[in-house]
C-alpha cells in the first residue's frame, strides 16, 4: 500500500483484567515505538460504563467503536496499524477491510484465546472475549459490525486456551486451527491463509499469544506459547504473500522499560509488513472483491457452515485449558 497509519486506540473497557487501565498505557506506547509515519489516536471515553445485555460496559463500548470507525476513516488508503487496547479494538477494522477486499479477505486470528464467546456463554461479559464472534455475525446489539466475516475466512493461530462453548464453535464451523508448535514453521500460518482462498489478510496479534517466559505484560497470560522471533516471522510470511488489509497489535499492559525492548523485532516486523505491499496490487483485489460482493447497504448475515474440503475440524485435545481471562 501507500504506507501506514498508525491508529492508537487506548480502550480498556471491553477486558476483565484487573489492571485493564494499563491497557491506555500499553496503546500509547506501542504507537510510540512503531516508525514514524501518520499518527491517529482515537479520543475514547475513560470512563467505565454499566452491563448491557450481558455486556459489561456495553454503551461505552459502542461510543467507542464510532469514534474508531471515524478515524479509521480518515486514514484513507493507508493500512492501519492499530495499537490497543483491548481486543474489542478490531472490530472497526476488521470490518473496514471486509468492507474493501470482502471474500477475498482472511483474518489470521493470532491469540492465547478463541474471543468466540456471545453474552450468553462469557462467563465475565468482557467484549474482549467475544470480538471475533461478533465480527462472525453473533455480535450482541450496538456492538455488532456493519460487515461480517464467514467461518472459513478465519485462521485461529496460537490458541491454547478455549472455553468448552468456543471450543464447540470451532469444532462446528471448523475453523482453521494452527497450533503453536505448527507455528515453528514459518510458512505455517501463510499457507493456512492460502487454504481460505485468500489474497488479502488481516493480522490480529493479542500480546498473549507469546509465552509469558519471554513476555508476560499482558493480562492473561497463557504457557506454552510463541517465542517473538517466530511470531515476527509467521507476520513477515504472511505479507510475503498476501496483501496486508491491516494489523492490530493488543492487550499490552506495560510493566517496565524492558517490555519495549523486547517488542522491538515484533514492531519491525509489523512495520515491514504493513509497508510490503504494492498500491496496484491492493487496487487490483478490491476491483475483484467489488464484482463479488454484496452492495454496502445489504444486511450482513454470517455464514454459518464451512465448505467441507477447506477448513480443517478441529481434533479434540485435552491440553486446551479453559480461558483464564474468562471472556
Amino acid at each position: 500500500m501507500a504506507g501506514m497509519a498508525v491508529i492508537e486506540v487506548p480502550q480498556w473497557q471491553g477486558s476483565s483484567s484487573l489492571a485493564a487501565r494499563r491497557l491506555i498505557d500499553g496503546a500509547r506506547m506501542l504507537s510510540e515505538v512503531l516508525p514514524p509515519g501518520p499518527r491517529l489516536r482515537a479520543q475514547l471515553a475513560s470512563s467505565a460504563g454499566t452491563t448491557e445485555g450481558g455486556v459489561r460496559n456495553a454503551g461505552v463500548l459502542a461510543g467507542n467503536l464510532a469514534v474508531v470507525r471515524a478515524v479509521l476513516a480518515g486514514a484513507g488508503a493507508l493500512t492501519p496499524v492499530v495499537a490497543g487496547g483491548d481486543c474489542g479494538v478490531e472490530l472497526a477494522p476488521v470490518e473496514a477491510a471486509i468492507g474493501r477486499f470482502g471474500d477475498r479477505l482472511a483474518v489470521a486470528w493470532l491469540d492465547a484465546h478463541g474471543d468466540l464467546h456471545t453474552p450468553a456463554s462469557s462467563p465475565s461479559g468482557a467484549f474482549h472475549g467475544m470480538v471475533l464472534r461478533a465480527l462472525l455475525g453473533d455480535g450482541p446489539g450496538t456492538l455488532s459490525p456493519e460487515r461480517t466475516l464467514k467461518p472459513g475466512q478465519v485462521v485461529l493461530a496460537g490458541v491454547r486456551a478455549l472455553d468448552p462453548a468456543e471450543r464447540e464453535f470451532v469444532r462446528r464451523h471448523r475453523i482453521r486451527l494452527v497450533g503453536v508448535d505448527e507455528l515453528a514453521a514459518a510458512s505455517a500460518l501463510a499457507d493456512a491463509v492460502a487454504g481460505a482462498g485468500a489474497e488479502a489478510v488481516y493480522v490480529h496479534v493479542d500480546l498473549d499469544v507469546l509465552d509469558p517466559g519471554e513476555f508476560g505484560a499482558v493480562g492473561f497470560p497463557e504457557p506454552g506459547g510463541l517465542t517473538i522471533s517466530r511470531l515476527a516471522a509467521a507476520v513477515r510470511a504472511l505479507a510475503g504473500r498476501f496483501a496486508v488489509a491491516g494489523i492490530g497489535i493488543t492487550e499490552y499492559q506495560p510493566r517496565g522499560p524492558a517490555d519495549r525492548a523486547k517488542l522491538a523485532p515484533l514492531v519491525q516486523a509489523v512495520a515491514d509488513a504493513a509497508a510490503a505491499t504494492p498500491p496496484g496490487e491492493v487496487a487490483q483485489i478490491e476491483q475483484h472483491a467489488g464484482c463479488t460482493a454484496p452492495s454496502a447497504s445489504a444486511t450482513p448475515t454470517a455464514t454459518t457452515t464451512a465448505s467441507p474440503g477447506i477448513a480443517r475440524p478441529v481434533r479434540p485435545d485435552p491440553s486446551q485449558r479453559a480461558s483464564g481471562r474468562g471472556p
